[in-house]
């Protein structure tokens, strides 16, 4: 598995946090956020993950900003992405499930370190559910 994370200087201690938990687990990161704490603008590092996503080129991706909002915004400008902003592991579950999710947005500023540990793991781990979902995927896109 190949994972792309972004994230801009609210999120680096968590997306160092959440790299090291991903090498762990034996899965390929790829890096373009900030490892900084000077302010950088999240759409500069959201863009190359959301890229990576749309074209295939990774599995899946993780965002991180403050608020989770302007990145996952950012993310979901892009025509195959389905970035979801979560703060529970139950959402986390949700939009992997039902909406087949495939990058993971998440707020610094509004959960836990280990909240997010434990959101990361439940994203890699739950699968789409297909089924009656699999027809709202498709009317996702604007074409």
């Amino acid at each position: 598995m190949k994972i792309a994370i972004g994230n801009d200087h609210a999120g680096t201690e968590y997306k160092l946090a959440i790299v090291g938990l991903l090498k762990s687990l034996q899965i390929e990161v790829i890096n373009y956020g900030t490892d900084g704490s000077d302010s950088v603008d999240y759409a500069d590092f959201v863009h190359p993950v959301s890229k990576d996503v749309d074209s295939g080129t990774v599995d899946l991706g993780i965002i991180i900003c403050g608020s989770g909002n302007g990145a996952c915004m950012t993310a979901n400008k892009h025509q195959k992405v389905r970035a979801a902003l979560c703060w529970t592991k139950e959402i986390v579950a949700l939009a992997r499930e039902h909406n087949d999710a495939n990058i993971l947005g998440l707020p610094a500023r509004y959960i836990s370190l280990p909240q997010a540990l434990e959101m990361v793991k439940v994203f890699l781990d739950t699968n789409f559910e297909g089924g009656r979902h699999e027809r709202r995927i498709e009317k996702m896109p604007c074409k």
